[in-house]
């Protein structure tokens, strides 16, 4: 294989159009403090577009061995990239109090590595067209709008209880409301406790519904 020829040229300008794209999908998730950026991005669509032109050309010699007969198969490579970029999605995955959040970075990440995929492989238009997709998806999706509204973590506290087994009660009764209980907290006093649910609120259930639900004090507000 030769040091340096022209076609060279266009698997470089493969890989920069491939770190443009990274860098705008991680533009819009670096605006949103997310886990991965701009850096990230532009690497894992650089990497992705190197692999898929190494993994398309760099095997050209090998592919049609002696005789006509078949040898490497040179998709190999590129095939792994996308089942590899799967240990670098699932760092961004976190799990705190039965809350998931990173998917959608993961998924972005994801989303950048077929990105370079198509670019490195000649297919620009695929690869430009995917990048202004994800990039239109991710800022209009975080839009208010009302069909795409998801359920909201409270924090409801309720004080001065002195009746046993409240606990089991007042979870099954938000259960029965389709209110989701995540976590409990228990404040013991002399007399009575203090009970704080971490529930995760539906859309067809308002705040009143569940403070009215409550026979004690009780204060219902944002679980930040």
């Amino acid at each position: 294989m030769e040091f340096f020829n022209i076609h060279q040229l266009w698997y470089i300008l493969r890989m920069i159009v491939a770190c443009a794209c990274g860098v705008m999908i991680g533009l819009e998730r670096r605006n949103r403090s997310k886990e991965a950026g701009v850096r990230t991005h532009c690497v894992v669509a650089c990497a992705s577009a190197l692999m898929m032109i190494i993994s398309k050309y760099g095997f050209a010699d090998t592919v049609i061995g002696e005789n006509g007969v078949r040898g490497a198969d040179g998709a190999r490579i590129a095939a792994q990239v996308v089942s590899g970029i799967g240990f670098l999605g699932a760092g961004m995955i976190f799990v705190h109090r039965n809350m998931i959040t990173g998917l959608t970075t993961a998924a972005g990440i994801w989303a950048t590595s077929g990105v370079g995929l198509a670019i490195g492989a000649g297919m620009y238009v695929v690869g430009i067209t995917a990048t202004v997709i994800i990039i239109a998806a991710q800022i209009l999706l975080h839009k208010n709008f009302r069909w795409l509204k998801n359920s909201k973590s409270k924090r409801l506290v309720i004080k001065n209880v002195n009746i046993k087994g409240y606990q089991a009660y007042m979870t099954s009764l938000l259960a029965e409301n389709g209110v989701v209980v995540h976590d409990v907290y228990i404040e013991k006093n002399e007399d009575s406790n203090s009970y704080t649910f971490i529930i995760e609120l539906p859309q067809n259930v308002s705040e009143e519904q569940i403070t009215d639900l409550v026979d004690f004090k009780c204060k219902l507000s944002a679980n930040m």
